[in-house]
């Protein structure tokens, strides 16, 4: 855009959904001046994971406070003489004082069209709620999680069968054109003489969702559910804590198991109040894969064809029950 000059950046990102949008900023006429990210921590006598930013930010100046908001962060910070800090999959909030020193505040990817969906998972809490629909949003960053001003958004279906890192990793490489997007509109709207913190659109607070951090236990199916919630559990939940339930031996061995992959069974063929949620009504071996059908909530059946077994590796469900005791009319969960 005309007139539109490049600016000096610092990026803040941890996560592999900010590596495209660093990947574009790099590529950009901006100038990244450095990428702050998460220190790593690992237990004693491990390597720490990696660290996606870390590594694609290679070459670049890397910061990685402890904690981002205490004044000697904010003295490193205003060492850089940022422009405007760009913020994706960081995980701490910024303080007012961190997002007061470049004059063009900070902006930040978020994988969700706000202000559905505000939190730390957005991506999974799309898929477990049934959206059909969703995206990305580059928002004016407050001291609100997730509720600053909408500068521009971007949609995209959610596949019938999409799980959540297939998912993420579409919507990540929708983020970067996204983020450059909004720089451009943000230094346009500025140009024209609007206040930086009025650039966008205000979040209608009363149609905001949470999306929170999620926890193993979320993980644990309950089989009163319907089965379109259990099948969505199970695509939402990949790679953790993936969906599971348990199944209790004769002998009173309890043992883990995984769904890795499952359908809503046909309701012609397993027709309403054919059994208590959780019972299993079929138990096939077949001739390929096999599945086993667990009644659910609402008089519907899921089909489990492949799952990993405690302590096992993935397996077809026919190929579980060659090796295991259950059978129709046992219980689950």
């Amino acid at each position: 855009m005309p007139g539109v000059r490049p600016l000096r950046l610092v990026v803040m990102g941890t996560g592999p959904f900010a590596v495209p949008m660093l990947r574009g900023l790099r590529g950009s006429p901006h100038e990244v001046a450095a990428v702050v990210t998460r220190p790593d921590h690992a237990p004693p006598g491990r390597r720490p994971p990696p660290n996606p930013v870390r590594v694609a930010a290679t070459g670049l100046a890397t910061l990685d406070p402890e904690r981002m908001n205490t004044a000697e962060s904010l003295a490193l910070l205003r060492g850089l003489a940022p422009d405007l800090l760009v913020v994706c999959d960081y995980g701490q909030i910024l303080s007012a004082e961190v997002l007061a020193v470049p004059p063009l505040g900070g902006i930040n990817l978020h994988g969700s069209l706000l202000p559905r969906h505000r939190g730390a998972a957005p991506v999974q809490w799309a898929i477990l709620e049934g959206d059909s629909l969703t995206g990305v949003s580059v928002i004016r960053m407050t001291p609100a999680l997730d509720a600053g001003r909408v500068i521009t958004a971007r949609e995209t279906p959610i596949g019938q069968r999409e799980t959540a890192p297939e998912l993420e990793a579409r919507l990540a490489e929708i983020g970067g054109p996204a983020v450059l997007d909004a720089i451009e509109r943000l230094q346009a709207a500025v140009a024209d003489g609007l206040p930086p913190l009025e650039v966008g659109i205000p979040q209608d607070d009363a149609h905001a969702t949470r999306a929170p951090r999620l926890a193993k236990a979320d993980g644990l199916i309950d089989w009163s559910q319907s089965a379109m919630r259990i099948e969505r559990m199970r695509r939402a939940l990949e790679p953790w804590p993936r969906a599971a339930t348990f199944f209790t031996r004769a002998d009173g061995e309890r043992q883990r198991l995984v769904l890795a992959e499952a359908d809503v069974a046909s309701p012609e063929e397993f027709p309403a109040a054919t059994g208590e949620p959780g019972r299993v009504m079929a138990a096939e071996p077949g001739p390929d894969a096999g599945r086993i059908v667990v009644a659910c909530g609402g008089g519907m059946a899921l089909a489990i064809t492949r799952l990993v077994p405690e302590g096992k590796r993935a397996m077809s469900a026919a190929e579980f029950l060659r090796g295991s005791p259950l059978r129709p009319g046992a219980r689950l969960g």
